[in-house]
């Protein structure tokens, strides 16, 4: 595969944009708002002229949609369409739905990795569909990825990107709130993080965020507006099982969203934890 398309030019479609072009593949990409892209392509249907595959990779269900509106007329006989928002199974097999009645081929591709993830090529894919789908985009997809895990059928993909989400925002919250404790005790920061470095309790995710910790630095990795998002998605694809913590941190997002917080990253949540002075 050659001829590439990357629909949403964000943190992580950005970056993938950049690195495909960087190994020379002709690459055109598109953004709802217009970006200084060499390889930008303001016309949607033009973008995606003689892709063989298009990666789509935008902020949720709706916003998914609102490409395939534009794009599915003009889908041709074996172009693949990899969908690579985090969204729910649900919609997931809807917009497959859309897609393989035009003959086209769907790959569930949703990812995991945040902003140096994916400018390292670090990203992991979690990929549903058949086998043979998956092989066709496994060259382009492994110029982005250091891992490729193959779920299952269409919607698994999506359900376990979901899970780990979720795992995420409960580290990410015990982390923040173990932090404030400490802090509130006089311990410095410094403290905190080198007993974590010798406890169980060390993470990938809290080496990630100790520098922006340390530094109330709450620039986006990946935002508390998609994290928010994320949660509200889970909880619909869980319905009928009770998940209290799930359930008690999305409340709490949403504060953080009502607080002006949802374009930061979402370890930022930890400013709603922070006493008042």
């Amino acid at each position: 595969m050659k001829n590439v398309t990357v629909i949403g030019l964000g943190i992580i479609g950005g970056a993938w944009a950049q690195n495909l072009h960087a190994d020379g593949l002709t690459v055109r990409a598109w953004n709802r708002t217009p970006k200084d892209f060499p390889f930008y392509e303001a016309d949607l249907v033009r973008a995606i002229q003689d892709a063989e595959m298009i990666i789509i990779v935008v902020a949720d269900p709706a916003a998914v949609q609102s490409v395939l509106d534009v794009i599915v007329p003009h889908l041709k006989a074996g172009q693949l369409v990899a969908q690579s928002s985090t969204i729910s199974a649900h919609w997931t097999r809807l917009f497959c739905e859309q897609i393989e009645a035009k003959g086209a081929l769907f790959l569930e591709a949703p990812f995991t990795g945040s902003k140096p993830a994916a400018e390292a090529r670090k990203t992991v894919f979690y990929l549903g569909g058949a086998v043979e789908t998956v092989e066709k985009a496994r060259p382009v997809l492994t110029r982005l990825s250091a891992h490729i895990l193959h779920i299952g059928d269409i919607g698994s993909a999506s359900s376990l990107k979901l899970a780990m989400n979720l795992n995420l925002a409960v580290m990410a919250e015990a982390l923040s709130e173990s932090l404030t404790l400490t802090r509130a005790e006089g311990i410095p920061d410094e403290k905190f993080f080198d007993a974590l470095h010798l406890n169980v309790g060390r993470s990938g995710l809290s080496d990630l965020k100790e520098p922006k910790l340390r530094a109330h630095d709450y620039a986006p990795q990946f935002s508390l507006k998609h994290m928010n998002k994320d949660l509200r998605l889970a909880l619909e694809t869980a319905e009928g099982l009770d998940l209290p913590a799930t359930k008690a941190l999305k409340g709490l997002y949403d504060k953080g969203m009502e607080s002006g917080l949802g374009d930061d990253d979402f370890i930022g949540l930890v400013r709603l934890l922070e006493p008042e002075k």
